[in-house]
């Protein structure tokens, strides 16, 4: 038997994954598994469970969303060899289970992934002395991710960030920032930035797979300038629906490094969840940190 450590956030996905838990279970003991169960209660504790704790199992999981997963690897990273990572999505947005095409809100058909599934090396971001599973950004449609109140990700789940996102469109701010990235600087005013290494952002922006390696040692960057008129708008709206980056509004480059500066204090989310205001913001490329089972 190998030993699975398993990081339960019960608040995720309306607390759904109690549905079928005990067949999920069951599933991983029969699969050679005897896990050992770490419940979440306040933010941080996913990565003070990894951190801790996660050197003494053969096999890392967690169940819950994006921000649990991210908690999760920030705690793997502070430890010298990290055990491979598997992950039972029951979040609302499920970026990285889209990404990983895992089954969502599922436990007894992602636990069966842990299983069946592969080890593959994953790259994992840094965000100044922090670290992020799949994405930083700042600008519109961020704040979709954290400011819109819980009570209506629970009523409305997916369809809450689009309606916020949408909300943000009539108040689109030109920032004005300098972007130094291995390919050289820009500096425009831009209504988005973000560095990411994922195919889904906050469930409402996709990414070209055959341009995004998880495990390749390379970021995204996927940049937004912003729109001097009603035609440059609408360039941006056909762009992101029809994946065509070769708009003069739109930019996907690759990276392993980016360093952000503003003229002025700007809000970040990472992974879905609020990463503060900041003049500066340096990202990178922890490449092959981890090996993640999908």
């Amino acid at each position: 038997m190998k030993n699975l450590m398993l990081i339960v956030n019960p608040a995720a996905g309306k607390g759904s994954y109690k549905v079928n838990f005990g067949d999920a279970l069951h599933v991983l003991d029969k699969g050679g598994y005897r896990t050992s169960l770490f419940f979440t209660s306040a933010p941080g504790d996913a990565t003070a469970f990894a951190k801790e704790q996660a050197a003494n199992f053969d096999t890392v999981a967690c169940i819950g969303g994006d921000g649990t997963l991210s908690e999760v690897m920030s705690g793997l990273m502070q430890i010298a060899s990290p055990p491979p990572l598997g992950y039972i999505p029951m979040g609302t947005s499920n970026d990285v289970a889209t990404t990983l095409n895992l089954p969502k809100n599922d436990t007894v058909g992602a636990a069966k992934r842990i299983l069946s599934g592969e080890e593959h090396p994953y790259d994992v971001g840094g965000f100044g002395e922090g670290y992020f599973a799949y994405i930083a950004a700042f600008g519109a449609f961020t704040e979709a991710s954290y400011a819109t109140p819980q009570s209506q990700k629970k009523a409305l789940g997916h369809l809450a960030y689009i309606l916020q996102g949408a909300a943000s469109l009539t108040k689109l701010e030109a920032i004005e920032t300098r972007i130094e990235y291995d390919g050289g600087v820009l500096e425009d005013k831009y209504i988005y930035g973000s560095m990411s290494n994922s195919t889904s952002v906050a469930g409402m922006l996709r990414l070209p797979e055959k341009l995004v390696g998880l495990g390749d040692g390379m970021s995204e960057l996927f940049l937004v300038r912003y729109p001097d008129t009603v035609d440059g708008l609408a360039d941006i709206a056909t762009a992101l629906l029809t994946q065509s980056y070769d708009s003069k509004y739109v930019s996907f480059l690759h990276t392993k490094k980016a360093k952000f500066s503003f003229s002025k204090e700007v809000a970040w989310t990472r992974d879905g969840e609020d990463g503060g205001k900041h003049l500066e913001v340096e990202l990178s490329n922890y490449a092959h940190a981890l090996n993640f089972i999908f």
